[in-house]
């Protein structure tokens, strides 16, 4: 009984002992930390940001200057879909905190509201001269700070960043931006990048990739802003507690609709849904469980676009939209439907008027898809392309924006979209006037 006791008594003393040096180590660690806070709050704002600064219109963090990036530069990574993290021989965890993916802010906390539009667009093969006139759109009329993702082959990246950092600097001011890397699932990820057009199922993984991101406005790259894009953000506040997205109308007129005539899968609603304007929620997206035709279980974002894609990849015409409408025919509760007039196409005039909104309120959104802005198909969606191409920023907007393109339309009314052109510079003028 004695030798219990002893046996006791020791492993007592050692367990104090123990618990003594353990506190007396975070002691230590914990004044460490205090006198590392100190020394970093009493740098300059200018020497903080040495090794990585960002700057207003500049592509975000940087290397250090004179060093290489630790980063492969590649046009298409890969990242593991269990962890979301591009995998070792692409980019490793370090880099990935160290890029725009990664980053956080120190002062999270005390983080005043972010006041930005946050916008989103990917760019592969020839669209780099449209995605700048649609990043130039929205800068000309919006009043509110916008900061762009821009997802594109790596051989267009230093064109971005030269074009985006020659605008004036009163210009750079009014936005930032950060430029990344076309990314799929290592499985079957030629077969994503391949789906419809080159990279458009990008948008697919944005909710994965920009994981720091609350909400985002995606948009194609033939996508001209013709009123500010802090309005169409500003929708997200009309979403009720289900609704986790927006697009608009594949079409207004059922009798030219395509998905109601030739789909060979599920769509949404009665025309479907044009996925070239897309507002979301992406935090609901990535918390949401959605409803399928696969499996009786619910499935979240990251589980249910593989599966989706295996099952109708030989029934999809679209690509990427045809994926959204088949998830949104299960799932109709969490989608917001905006007008027409916010993603308006050439298929709303070239039969003769079919957006009643943009009959009422003029065309906020103008998408210039099929290629309309490089050919002669439809003059009236190439003058307004061309009107804002080659204005020059500081410029009067009314004399050399909204005149020249009021004197090119009237040279297209031979077209149905011609003799709806009044639709295009309704709202438009109004925006000029605003900014």
């Amino acid at each position: 009984m004695r030798c219990y006791l002893h046996a006791y008594l020791l492993c007592t003393v050692l367990t104090f002992f123990s618990l003594l040096y353990v506190y007396s180590q975070l002691a230590s660690t914990l004044e460490d930390r205090d006198r590392w806070a100190g020394r970093t709050a009493g740098r300059s704002s200018h020497d903080a940001g040495h090794a990585l600064r960002k700057r207003p219109g500049l592509s975000g963090l940087r290397s250090p200057e004179g060093t290489q990036s630790r980063c492969k530069s590649l046009s298409v990574s890969y990242w593991n879909p269990y962890w979301r993290l591009p995998a070792d021989d692409v980019c490793g965890v370090n880099c990935l905190l160290e890029s725009p993916l990664g980053e956080k802010s120190s002062s999270a906390t005390n983080k005043p509201k972010d006041e930005r539009s946050h916008l989103a667009v990917v760019a592969c093969g020839p669209r780099l001269e449209e995605t700048l006139t649609m990043l130039k759109s929205a800068v000309l009329f919006s009043n509110k700070p916008l900061h762009f993702y821009i997802f594109a082959e790596d051989e267009l990246h230093g064109s971005f960043r030269n074009a985006l950092e020659m605008w004036p600097v009163m210009i750079q001011a009014t936005f930032t931006f950060s430029i990344y890397p076309i990314m799929f699932p290592e499985e079957n990820a030629s077969e994503w990048k391949k789906l419809f057009k080159p990279c458009a199922s990008q948008r697919l993984f944005l909710p994965l990739l920009l994981k720091q991101v609350d909400s985002l406005l995606y948009v194609d790259t033939d996508i001209l802003f013709l009123r500010p894009v802090e309005d169409i953000w500003g929708l997200l506040s009309q979403f009720n507690r289900s609704q986790l997205a927006a697009m608009a109308p594949e079409h207004e007129e059922p009798r030219i609709g395509w998905y109601n005539r030739f789909a060979r899968h599920p769509y949404y609603g009665k025309t479907g849904v044009n996925s070239g304007v897309m507002l979301m929620n992406m935090t609901r997206i990535r918390q949401k469980f959605f409803k399928n035709d696969m499996t009786a279980v619910a499935l979240q974002w990251e589980e249910i676009l593989m599966p989706l894609l295996q099952k109708y990849k030989l029934n999809i015409t679209w690509g990427d939209q045809d994926l959204l409408n088949i998830i949104f025919h299960h799932n109709p509760e969490s989608l917001y439907m905006f007008p027409c007039q916010w993603n308006y196409r050439p298929d709303h005039c070239i039969y003769g008027s079919n957006c009643q909104q943009a009959e009422e309120k003029g065309v906020f959104v103008l998408h210039g898809n099929r290629g309309v802005y490089h050919n002669d198909k439809q003059p009236a969606f190439r003058a307004v392309y061309e009107a804002i191409k080659q204005h020059s920023f500081g410029e009067d907007m009314e004399v050399s924006l909204l005149q020249p393109l009021e004197a090119a339309l009237q040279g297209t009314t031979h077209t149905y979209c011609g003799r709806s052109s009044h639709l295009f510079t309704r709202r438009l003028k109004e925006s000029i006037r605003s900014v």
